[in-house]
């Protein structure tokens, strides 16, 4: 017994029940000077806010207090002297209950007005309204000081009224002016609001036909186990439908379809069965190439011609053999795409990127344009290359050293006078291989 009597006790040797009660008595105390104080600042300050005193789930108590109601009596005090004023016809009487009302009202409706203030006008707001308020009068006594207001007034005492009409038809006339431009104004943002919902409109309606175009093709091409498998008839129907598609879309449109059939090798000539025609693995997971007598599925043909292509994204698209005379490309990039055997005959190429672009095969002493009567050989270069006579080769973009020689040899004087860098040292083969004949 005496060893628990110990345990029980704490380490200053003082009892843990006795300390409880201690704790007990310090909080009751608390709680009595905390509500002394209460009433202390009620009493105080007449009307105060107890909801900070209060705990914070408890819920709120509006207190009445004697000050409340002294400040009730007198307001209803001094609207009695004002009623009696009124009754009675003694005007001094009612104006010492005026000045008692406005005295004993005002600093109860105070509170109510600058919470109202507060919700209306926050201090940014009310900063920016002082601010142009300011701003206005500011500029208006600087009118003053100049004078600007008695040029205006003697100017309307010596306006003969008679001659010009009266005020109102002024007003009126202006008033008219003033609905019109209203009206146009108005006219011309419904204007712009019905335009871009119509861009916006047409975008939607061109992706949807391209994504159908894509399904499609994609169906008429490959067989059931998604290997590609054409024939005639379907190259010749997904050649027809990739020339209606590009007569319907816009440049970017066009530049979509022309990515997606070239990353699909369905503009690549490919290397088929000599039977079956049917396209030959490679062996590396793809079809094989053939420059030479490969087969597409889908040929360009003069599907591109004269067409504006300018500022799109055409890198690594195979362009090759397409007829693209008189194109815009100007701005595009064409950074890694196959243009051998291109007809760039009278396009625009200014700023475009050409870096890595083919232009030929082989190398660029040995290679020529594009020929009707002569075969490519893909080994030399010769009648390879792209035709560029009188292109646009302004201002064009990361040119190598060989596309430059090749450009300048058979661009012709307009591609020589255009190309950046100039063409010093280059022989004009271009020139050359027309004056053979003539000797």
């Amino acid at each position: 017994m005496p060893e628990r009597e110990s345990l029980s006790q704490d380490r200053n040797g003082q009892d843990p029940n006795e300390q409880q009660i201690a704790d007990l008595d310090s909080s009751n105390e608390t709680e009595i000077d905390s509500q002394s104080e209460i009433e202390n600042l009620q009493i105080e300050n007449g009307v105060g806010d107890l909801s900070k005193f209060q705990q914070p789930n408890a819920p709120k108590i509006d207190y009445l207090t004697k000050t409340d109601i002294t400040y009730s009596w007198r307001i209803f005090f001094s609207i009695l002297v004002m009623g009696f004023g009124l009754i009675s016809n003694q005007s001094w009487i009612g104006w010492i209950g005026i000045g008692l009302t406005i005295t004993f009202a005002l600093p109860a409706i105070l509170p109510l007005l600058r919470t109202w203030l507060d919700e209306l006008l926050p201090p940014r707001r009310l900063r920016i309204s002082l601010g142009f308020v300011g701003f206005v009068l500011a500029i208006a006594l600087i009118l003053d000081y100049i004078g600007l207001y008695t040029t205006i007034y003697d100017w309307l005492t010596q306006f003969k009224y008679d001659e010009f009409g009266s005020w109102a038809d002024w007003i009126g006339a202006f008033g008219q002016i003033a609905i019109a431009i209203v009206a146009v104004y108005i006219a011309w943002r419904q204007y712009v609001i019905s335009k871009d919902l119509t861009i916006q409109q047409n975008r939607i309606t061109q992706q949807q036909t391209i994504d159908n175009y894509f399904q499609g093709i994609t169906e008429l091409a490959l067989n059931e186990e998604g290997l590609l498998e054409d024939w005639p008839q379907e190259r010749a129907i997904a050649e027809g439908r990739t020339a209606a598609i590009f007569t319907g879309v816009d440049a970017s449109g066009k530049a979509k379809v022309l990515r997606f059939l070239s990353q699909s090798r369905l503009l690549t000539p490919l290397q088929r069965d000599r039977h079956l025609g049917r396209p030959i693995l490679d062996g590396s997971g793809g079809y094989a190439e053939d420059r030479q007598y490969g087969v597409r599925v889908i040929d360009l043909g003069v599907m591109l011609a004269g067409t504006n292509l300018a500022y799109q994204d055409l890198r690594w698209t195979d362009l090759s053999e397409a007829n693209m005379v008189r194109a815009n490309l100007s701005n595009c990039d064409l950074v890694k795409a196959n243009l051998s055997r291109t007809v760039l005959y009278e396009a625009n190429l200014n700023s475009a990127d050409l870096k890595s672009a083919r232009l030929f095969y082989g190398s660029a002493e040995t290679a020529s344009p594009r020929s009707r009567i002569h075969l490519p050989d893909y080994e030399t270069g010769a009648y390879t290359g792209a035709v560029v006579e009188k292109a646009n080769l302004t201002r064009v973009q990361r040119l190598s050293e060989e596309q430059r020689c090749y450009l300048c040899a058979w661009g012709g004087k307009k591609v020589r006078a255009t190309i950046p860098g100039g063409c010093e040292g280059i022989p004009d083969k271009l020139n050359q291989m027309r004056e053979k004949p003539e000797k």
